[in-house]
């Protein structure tokens, strides 16, 4: 990072401490009068982009800026919290240091860094490639502590939990918040073991939020989660938001429930409860015992393509479709790019989706492990396509997956049954074909508008 960079960061991080302190004197008042502080703080020309997004939405006075006056409803020190960690750590101080050492080392290096604190879950979803790994494996607290210090060394203050199912270490989970303040930590959870306990601890530390999985109304998510699941979801959204804690909504896209999860009603419902966020997930057949069938048509895929992208421009809830928003990356994320992911066993892989790895975390560092075969093969070969609709080496271009991982000699890190990568990429090569022509047209058509 050059000099002029590094001092725009430091100008533009205390431009956006100002404007928050001067938001939470009186949010409704000040946010109109927001922007104009920013201008008066950073010289012309300065991250005009960001500036005239906001400014627009602000003015606009739409779905944005509801999102923005329902955070004001939030805990106090909770959202302050949030907004230090997370807007001025993980994504400016944070951003700053990770492009620094990307140059200087050239390699990957990740905004957020994926884990599993453990294999074990009390669900068993239909079709989860974690449902296989049984409640054996753990990572101990130290070395999930090791993994936060090294990572924040390289500028990395965001972390995920991932599973099995987290909330299994309630406990360590607090733990972990209360060594890393200025952290934020965040949990996909399936929401059935929230309860008052717990939304007190998270008052208290401040800096974790769930990110609770959904996958429908009640008759679409307990088919595939169980029964019940859909009322102790509810419960846990009824508990965060009466305790005015951030949550989000979590969910997997396939052809069974493609409707429930983009229809209006959905995103309406999600909204009463209090999420400030949801994320899509396209599914994917990872596993030897995944479900093809689970994979949406190409028709299916561009529905919710279609709708997420409508209701994110209309509705006050932030929403990030993650197969079809490569776009606004660039580029596949995965590979340490933007994230990587940490089994149980502490196998270190390029994607949550993507079980192949050289290293353990046990066994190296983390720098290291960003600079590992399989790691380089990704850094070296981002963007896999150019059209942003077909970003992953599995799903939409399978070919790119077999030769990174067998070039590598990167070996299967399912921690039940190991899959081969041409057992997984066969699962996928009709999908890309069926996609190509459609993914291609909707490409297009974004680019010309």
């Amino acid at each position: 990072m050059n000099i002029l960079s590094a001092v725009k960061n430091t100008a533009f991080s205390a431009a956006v401490t100002t404007t928050l302190n001067y938001l939470e004197q009186n949010p409704e008042q000040n946010i109109p009068k927001a922007m104009g502080l920013m201008d008066k703080v950073l010289p012309d020309g300065w991250y005009e982009s960001q500036r005239a997004a906001f400014r627009k939405a602000i003015d606009e006075k739409g779905n944005w800026y509801q999102l923005l006056l329902k955070a004001y409803q939030l805990d106090e020190s909770v959202r302050k919290a949030f907004f230090q960690n997370f807007i001025i750590n993980a994504s400016l101080k944070g951003g700053a240091l990770q492009e620094e050492i990307r140059q200087r080392e050239g390699c990957n290096v990740p905004w957020a860094i994926l884990l599993d604190p453990t294999s074990a879950c009390n669900l068993h979803c239909t079709g989860c490639w974690a449902a296989e790994y049984g409640h054996k494996l753990n990572l101990s607290l130290e070395t999930i502590d090791k993994i936060v210090r090294q990572g924040k060394e390289l500028g990395t203050y965001m972390y995920i939990y991932t599973g099995g199912e987290p909330m299994v270490r309630k406990k360590d989970l607090i733990t972990l918040c209360e060594m890393h303040p200025d952290c934020e930590f965040l949990s996909f959870t399936n929401g059935t073991l929230i309860d008052e306990a717990f939304c007190r601890e998270m008052l208290r530390v401040k800096n974790f939020v769930p990110a609770i999985s959904l996958e429908g109304f009640e008759q679409a998510n307990d088919g595939r989660r169980g029964q019940g699941v859909f009322e102790k979801v509810q419960n846990a959204m009824r508990l965060l938001k009466e305790h005015k804690l951030p949550f989000g909504i979590s969910t997997c896209y396939t052809s069974a429930n493609y409707e429930d999860i983009s229809s209006e009603a959905f995103f309406d419902m999600m909204i009463e409860a209090g999420a400030m966020f949801v994320w899509f997930f396209h599914y994917m057949p990872v596993g030897n015992e995944a479900i093809p069938a689970l994979l949406p048509s190409p028709e299916q895929r561009k529905a919710v393509y279609e709708r997420v992208r409508h209701f994110r421009e209309t509705k006050p809830i932030f929403s990030m479709d993650f197969q079809n928003d490569a776009e606004y990356g660039g580029v596949c994320i995965a590979g340490g790019r933007n994230y990587l992911h940490i089994n149980a066993a502490g196998d270190v892989e390029p994607c949550v989706f993507i079980h192949y790895s050289n290293v353990n975390i046990h066994d190296c560092s983390l720098l290291d492990a960003l600079k590992s075969p399989i790691f380089m093969a990704y850094h070296d070969g981002q963007p896999f396509n150019e059209n942003m609709l077909r970003p992953c080496p599995m799903l939409e271009n399978p070919e790119i997956l077999r030769d990174m991982v067998k070039r590598t000699g990167a070996k299967s890190t399912d921690l039940q049954s190991p899959e081969s990568v041409d057992h997984l990429c066969e699962k996928c090569d009709s999908y890309a074909a069926c996609w190509q022509g459609m993914a291609d047209t909707l490409w297009q058509n974004s680019k010309e508008k």
